[in-house]
């Protein structure tokens, strides 16, 4: 082997490498910090540990492991019961609300209407925000003192009322409100995608057969959309699941817990009650929840690939 192969040999070995070098340093970071803190959630969550630090005088753990006593308990408190509730209130509403107003303005932006290109990231910069500048943003607007009512109060018409925010009956319809209009723009992003994906001559033979534009939409097109529907769903069950940001932002769960959410009630049991072992449990049924969404999601996504 001459010097120059020598050289050659050693440049690619290099160049293959590299990549693995620059990256090595974040992937480890990913699985200590992410990897690692998950399954360490999952162990605290069968201890009886209560609050930091986890060592105690004498270098032993300051915790014992209890099996599932935490599930057991969690299932038994009132609160988590609420939280479930809400959020099965709330992802309800906001999984169906995107959906519909998604693929309605992908529809309408899909007859090439004119400025369309200014219109789509008029829809989608809601989705640039971070949830706490929206839940700050919705907060001051339904605020009774300041916001919507107060502004029609100052107009002459004394008598309305929209005080949903401070009503425990409908302050969850609030953070549905808010989060549908940061997200519905993310939805009709990829619908959108999915309708310029179909094929043009199939949609002109139906229309040829004297196919009317609601059939045309009802055997056609929205069937074809099935795969942007169900990426749909996973993002938004997804971000129903993990909505902490927001509540924060606008109502901190309240008025009293109408607004409490697992992540909430996670949050607080954690940190606001010294229940670690609970907010621990909490979070792992977070997690199983979101796993067993993604997980069928990617098994159909690989198996369709190959």
């Amino acid at each position: 082997m001459t010097i120059a192969q020598s050289g050659m040999d050693s440049r690619t070995r290099l160049q293959g490498w590299l990549p693995k070098l620059v990256l090595s340093p974040s992937v480890a970071m990913v699985f200590v910090f992410v990897y690692g803190f998950i399954l360490f959630t999952v162990y605290v969550s069968f201890t009886d540990s209560r609050i930091l630090p986890f060592v105690g005088k004498s270098g032993e753990p300051a915790f014992d492991l209890i099996g599932l006593s935490n599930y057991q308990k969690l299932f038994k408190l009132s609160h988590w019961e609420i939280a479930l509730t809400n959020m099965g209130v709330f992802a309800g509403l906001y999984i169906i609300i995107c959906t519909v107003i998604g693929l309605f303005l992908a529809i309408l932006l899909d007859q090439k209407i004119r400025g369309e290109g200014v219109l789509r990231p008029l829809y989608l910069y809601p989705m640039a925000l971070s949830f706490i500048v929206t839940g700050t943003a919705w907060k001051w607007f339904l605020d009774p003192g300041i916001g919507v009512e107060s502004i029609i109060h100052t107009w002459g018409w004394e008598s309305f009322s929209f005080d949903w925010i401070k009503n425990r009956d409908f302050a969850i319809y609030t953070i549905v409100m808010a989060a549908v209009w940061q997200t519905s723009g993310f939805v009709m992003a990829m619908f959108l995608a999915g309708l310029r994906g179909i094929d043009n001559e199939m949609l002109k033979a139906a229309q040829i057969d004297g196919a009317s534009n609601w059939n045309l939409y009802r055997r056609i097109i929205i069937p074809q959309l099935r795969p942007a529907f169900l990426s749909a769903f996973v993002i938004l069950a997804h971000l129903a699941i993990k909505t902490f940001d927001l509540v924060i932002a606008m109502t901190s769960g309240g008025p009293g817990r109408a607004t409490e959410l697992p992540a909430t009630f996670m949050y607080s049991y954690t940190f606001g009650r010294n229940q670690m072992g609970i907010g621990s449990s909490s979070a792992v049924i977070m997690l199983m929840t979101i796993a067993a969404i993604m997980v069928p999601y990617l098994y159909s996504e690989l198996r369709e690939r190959k």
